[in-house]
C-alpha cells in the first residue's frame, strides 16, 4: 500500500483482502487449525478493547462539550445532532431490514437491523484525525455519531444472542457485568496512578493492569451469558476512565495492531468462500442489495448534517458513517455460532462491508474540504478591548486561534469595533454572558482594567467549562493569586511581566529577542505524533530548522540533547523562523 500510495483503503480492509488472496477464494495457502482461531479470538477480543479505549467521555459532559457555531451560522451542539442522527440510523435500519425479508432475501429482521445501525469507529476515527477536524463541531458530531453506532448495536447484539442462545431468563445477569466494570475502575482509579509511578521496562505493570481487566471482564461476560465481546469493550472504557499516558496507549496499541488484530482480519479473509457466494444466484443478488442498504441506513445522517453544516462536507460525512466492519464481522461469528445465519448469507455480509468500508473513506476524502472554521485549531475569547488587548488579538496566527472579543464598554466598542470581531454586551454578568457564547471557547481570557472584574470573570469561565482560563490582574494580592492557581486559572501579572522582560533585557539580550521577534517565534507543543517518539532528537529530518531550549516531562524540565529521545507526551520548548516553526508544530502536534 505504501509503496502503490494507497492511502484511502483502511488497513483492516486491506488484511481481509490478503486473506482472500491467501485462503479459499484464492490460492488457499492458508488453512485454519485451532491455533489459527484461538489467535483470531484473541484478535478480535484486543480489538473490542482498543474500540473501547477510543471513546472521549469529555464529548459527553454537557459542560465541556458546549453549542459550537458552525460557519454556515447554525449553532451546533455535537451530543445533540449525534443522538438525533444515530435514531434516525436505528429507524432505518428497522425498514431495510423489514424490506429484506419482504423479497425474501433474509429473514432475520433484528440481525439485520444490527448489522446495518453498525458504524466502524476506529477507522471514523482514523479518518477524522487525518483532515485534523476531531475537535471541530462536524468533527465531534461525526464521532459521537460513531460511538453511539458501535456501543448501541453491541448491547443489541448481546441482548439478541441471549435470547436466541436459548437462555433469556439469564439476561438481568448482564448487570453484573456492568457492575464488574464499576467495581474494576473504583478499585484501581487511586492505585493506577502509583503504578505508573513504579513501572519499568521489566514489569510493564500498565499493560498487566489493562490484560488483567480484559480477562476479567471478559470471564465475567461469558459466565453471565453475555457475547466475550462486549466484557472486551467495556475493560476498554475502564482503561480509558483511569486515564492512562500517551505511552500506556502507545504499547497497548503496539500489541494489539501489530500481531493479535490482523491475524483477526486475514482469517476473516481466509473463510471468506467468495466462490461458493458467486456460484449462488440468490446469494451473489443479495450482495448488490447489501451494499445499497448499508449506504441507505446512513441516509438520515446526510439529511440531518446538511441543516447543520456545509452541504459538501454534510455529504462527506454522512458516508463515513457508513464505514462499517469491525461490530460486523463480530456480530456475524456470533450469528454463525447460534446458526441463525448461514455461511453464504455471513459471506455475502462481510464482503458488501469490505466493499462500503474501501468507497466510504474515499468519498469522504474527495468530497471534505477544510472551511476556515474547520482549519482553526482553537477558539480564543477575550473579555475587555482596549490598548492591551488589540495588539494581542493582531498578532495571534489566524491560522491556530479564531478569536472573539466580548466589551460592556460602548465607547471601546464604537473605537475598535473595525479591527476585531467585537460583540457590545449589555453587561458581563452570567446570564448575558452565556447568551453570547463567551463560554463557548477553548481559552477564554479575562483583559478589562478592572482586577475584581477578572477575578470573577475567570471564576465564572472556570465554573462553565473552560478548558483554559487566563486572568490579567494589575496589582494583585497573594491571596488571589493562590486562589487563582488552586482552581488551575492562569494568571497575567503586568508587574512580573514587566520586570522578567526588563531583566532580560539586561541580561540576555537574545532572550528577550525571542520573545518579542514576530519572525522566529517561541512555541511550545505536545508531541503527540508517534511517528516521532522512541526516536533521538537528532533523527528528526527538520531538527535543523528549530532550537529545542527545554522539555518538560511528567511535570519536570530536563535539557535537551541531541541523543534525547522523545516520548508520547512530552513538550517541546523551541523556537525558529515563522513558517518552519508553524509547520512543526502542527506535524508533532498530529496523533
Amino acid at each position: 500500500m505504501a509503496r502503490f500510495k494507497v492511502t484511502n483503503v483502511p488497513t483492516a480492509v486491506a488484511e481481509i483482502i490478503v486473506g482472500i488472496i491467501m485462503g479459499t477464494s484464492g490460492f488457499n495457502l492458508v488453512k485454519i487449525s485451532h491455533d489459527l482461531t484461538f489467535l483470531s479470538n484473541l484478535g478480535v477480543i484486543l480489538l473490542m478493547f482498543l474500540s473501547g479505549m477510543e471513546i472521549d467521555f469529555e464529548l459527553l459532559k454537557r459542560k465541556n462539550n458546549p453549542k459550537t457555531t458552525s460557519h454556515t451560522g447554525q449553532v451546533v451542539d455535537p451530543l445533540k445532532t449525534a443522538t438525533a442522527a444515530f435514531f434516525g440510523i436505528a429507524g432505518m435500519s428497522v425498514i431495510l431490514a423489514f424490506f429484506l425479508k419482504a423479497i425474501g432475501l433474509f429473514g432475520e429482521i433484528y440481525l439485520a437491523s444490527i448489522i446495518f445501525m453498525t458504524i466502524a469507529l476506529g477507522v471514523v476515527i482514523a479518518t477524522l484525525k487525518e483532515k485534523d477536524i476531531l475537535n471541530r463541531p462536524i468533527g465531534q458530531t461525526i464521532l459521537l455519531t460513531a460511538v453511539m453506532g458501535e456501543v448501541i448495536p453491541l448491547l443489541l447484539l448481546t441482548i439478541y444472542a441471549s435470547i436466541n442462545g436459548g437462555d433469556p431468563e439469564k439476561l438481568w445477569l448482564i448487570i453484573l457485568l456492568f457492575v464488574a466494570a464499576i467495581f474494576l475502575l473504583y478499585r484501581f482509579r487511586q492505585p493506577y496512578n502509583w503504578f505508573v509511578k513504579v513501572t519499568k521496562s521489566t514489569t510493564q505493570i500498565d499493560i498487566r493492569l489493562a490484560f488483567f481487566l480484559i480477562f476479567s471482564l471478559v470471564t465475567v461476560a461469558e459466565s453471565v451469558g453475555a457475547e466475550n465481546i462486549l466484557g472486551a469493550f467495556l475493560a476498554g472504557m475502564v482503561m480509558k476512565l483511569l486515564e492512562p499516558s500517551e505511552a500506556t496507549k502507545d504499547k497497548l496499541t503496539s500489541i494489539g495492531y501489530g500481531f493479535f488484530i490482523p491475524i483477526f482480519f486475514i482469517v476473516t479473509g481466509v473463510n471468506l468462500n467468495l466462490r461458493s457466494l458467486f456460484a449462488r444466484p440468490s446469494a451473489l443478488m443479495l450482495l448488490p442489495v447489501l451494499v445499497i442498504c448499508f449506504f441507505l441506513a446512513k441516509l438520515p445522517v446526510v439529511l440531518l448534517y446538511f441543516k447543520k453544516f456545509n452541504r459538501r462536507n454534510a455529504f462527506a460525512g454522512g458516508f463515513l458513517t457508513a464505514t462499517t466492519i469491525t461490530i460486523v464481522l463480530p456480530t456475524l461469528q456470533v450469528a454463525r455460532r447460534l446458526q441463525v445465519i448461514s455461511a453464504v448469507q455471513s459471506d455475502a455480509f462481510i464482503l458488501a462491508a469490505v466493499i462500503v468500508c474501501i468507497v466510504s473513506p474515499i468519498i469522504f476524502n474527495s468530497n471534505f474540504k477544510l472551511t476556515p472554521e474547520d482549519r482553526i485549531k482553537q477558539r480564543v475569547v477575550i473579555i475587555g478591548a482596549n490598548t492591551f488587548t488589540m495588539p494581542v488579538i493582531h498578532d495571534l496566527h489566524s491560522n491556530w486561534y479564531s478569536v472573539k472579543v466580548f466589551t460592556a464598554d460602548p465607547e471601546h466598542y464604537d473605537i475598535f469595533k473595525s479591527r476585531a470581531d467585537l460583540t457590545l454586551l449589555e453587561d458581563l454578568e452570567q446570564d448575558d454572558l452565556l447568551k453570547h457564547g463567551a463560554f463557548n471557547g477553548d481559552i477564554f481570557v479575562a483583559a478589562a482594567h478592572d482586577d475584581k472584574t477578572n477575578y470573577r470573570l475567570g471564576k465564572l469561565a472556570k465554573a462553565n467549562g473552560v478548558a483554559r482560563v487566563i486572568v490579567r490582574l494589575s496589582q494583585p494580592d497573594a491571596d488571589t493569586v493562590k486562589d487563582l492557581e488552586d482552581n488551575e486559572i492562569g494568571v497575567f501579572n503586568f508587574t512580573n511581566v514587566r520586570s522578567a522582560l526588563m531583566r532580560a533585557l539586561i541580561e540576555s539580550p537574545a532572550v528577550y529577542q525571542i520573545m518579542t521577534d514576530t519572525k522566529n517565534v517561541l512555541y511550545s507543543v505536545v508531541v503527540t505524533n508517534t511517528h516521532y517518539t522512541g526516536r533521538h532528537l537528532m533523527d528528526w529530518e527538520f531538527i535543523d530548522k528549530m532550537t529545542v531550549s527545554r522539555i518538560r516531562r511528567d511535570g519536570e524540565w530536563i535539557a535537551p540533547h541531541g541523543s534525547t529521545v522523545i516520548e508520547p507526551g512530552d513538550e517541546l520548548i523551541f523556537s525558529g523562523e515563522f513558517e518552519a516553526a508553524d509547520r512543526i508544530r502542527h506535524i508533532l502536534g498530529k496523533k
